[in-house]
């Protein structure tokens, strides 16, 4: 059964710009939490005590302590993102020195990270970026089963607009309904493009339903040259979405995954090799800004926008940068490799290194992100 892929807010109202911000924080803070769930998941079958498993940071609003496990769940004040606190991580020394204080010690508590094999803790350690890739499948996956795949063609609905372009100026708004151009009907949005494209320069009187009310506004598309000069009015149709079954469902949502991963790691390489491509690179800000966008378009793109982030914060976190999960995890192999921790001293130099270049990264991206939006850059 097709289905249309309308606004994604019931009733066709729209959030406002806080709104649309709220809803991606809590996006992003349900990836980073459910990152962490990883890491706890893990911790828990090696046998390691979690102490606290916080939603948010900051002060704590609410807090329960399990009998059994003695581990404290806490929900915090600021709610973007959280932490999996482990038995033996101080979160001030590195891991080296941790190890090494530890064996110094003499402790034995089998609940302590540092007690356990090199294979456990790097299990742990690599078990969120893998709840990254694992809950991007099951994004992709509902998204499917629930609205559907694109099917190429679009509806007569409009969603974003372009600033400047004869929709907006014309007082069209994301979510109206294009029923009739020059008084013919029109039920097909392909027609609808169709009759635009061909329409270059020619006043037409395009009839748009809203809130049960229909009114009719005269716009001129304008001719755009990088399309052989077919008529544009600046919005982006409502894609078509079909719905499909638990079986294909899976399988578009394994692909996905796998072909997201193969993008995000092709573009880790052109980085490298071209390092102005960094201008490219989108940071929390151009996440936002796109997500924003993608809002109009309805939940089913924005679930994949979600499972595309989740798969990047997978990869990003298995970097081997001290300070993220990948630069634990390469400690952890050198010491299967060596047989014993690395020097801390040297561990501590590593990782201030890695950390700098990580806050100058993020710095530049960021100021990428600002530039574009002063320069008017969309994001699709």
């Amino acid at each position: 059964m097709l289905i249309g892929l309308i606004a994604p807010f019931a009733g066709g109202a729209l959030l406002d710009g806080a709104g649309r911000i709220a809803i991606f924080l809590l996006m992003l803070s349900v990836l980073i939490v459910l990152h962490e769930a990883g890491h706890f998941v893990v911790a828990r079958l090696c046998g390691v005590r979690v102490n606290d498993f916080a939603i948010g940071f900051g002060p704590t609003l609410l807090k329960w302590t399990s009998r059994r496990s003695g581990t404290n769940y806490r929900l915090n004040l600021l709610p973007l993102g959280g932490y999996c606190a482990m038995q033996g991580e101080d979160g001030k020394t590195n891991e080296a020195e941790q190890q090494r204080e530890f064996r110094a010690a003499g402790e034995v508590s089998p609940d302590n990270f540092q007690a356990k094999s090199t294979l456990q803790r790097f299990a742990i350690i690599v078990a969120g970026p893998i709840a990254n890739f694992i809950l991007a499948f099951a994004i992709l996956f509902v998204a499917a089963l629930t609205f559907g795949i694109a099917t190429g063609d679009v509806t007569a609905k409009i969603g974003p607009l372009v600033a400047g372009w004869p929709a907006a100026q014309a007082g069209l708004q994301v979510g109206d309904t294009i029923t009739a151009i020059d008084g013919v009907r029109y039920t097909e949005g392909a027609k609808i493009v169709d009759k635009i494209h061909h329409s270059a320069g020619v006043p037409l009187r395009i009839t748009i339903l809203r809130d049960g009310t229909e009114r009719t506004v005269t716009l001129t598309p304008r001719a755009d040259k990088t399309v052989g000069n077919e008529g544009r009015i600046g919005y982006m149709p409502i894609l078509l979405y079909e719905r499909v079954g638990f079986i294909e469902a899976g399988r578009l949502a394994g692909y996905g995954v796998w072909k997201t991963l193969g993008l995000n790691l092709a573009g880790l390489t052109q980085l490298v090799s071209h390092p102005s491509n960094l201008a490219n690179v989108s940071g929390p800000i151009g996440m936002e800004r796109a997500a924003s966008t993608l809002q109009d378009l309805g939940w089913g793109i924005y679930l994949q926008l979600a499972a595309q982030i989740s798969v990047a914060l997978g990869i990003f976190n298995l970097l081997p940068i001290p300070a993220l999960d990948g630069g634990r995890a390469a400690f952890i192999i050198a010491e299967m490799i060596r047989g014993k921790p690395v020097d801390p001293e040297r561990e501590a130099v590593v990782h201030f290194t890695g950390f700098a270049f990580l806050m100058a990264l993020m710095a530049l991206v960021a100021y990428h992100d600002v530039a574009n939006i002063f320069a008017g850059k969309g994001v699709l």
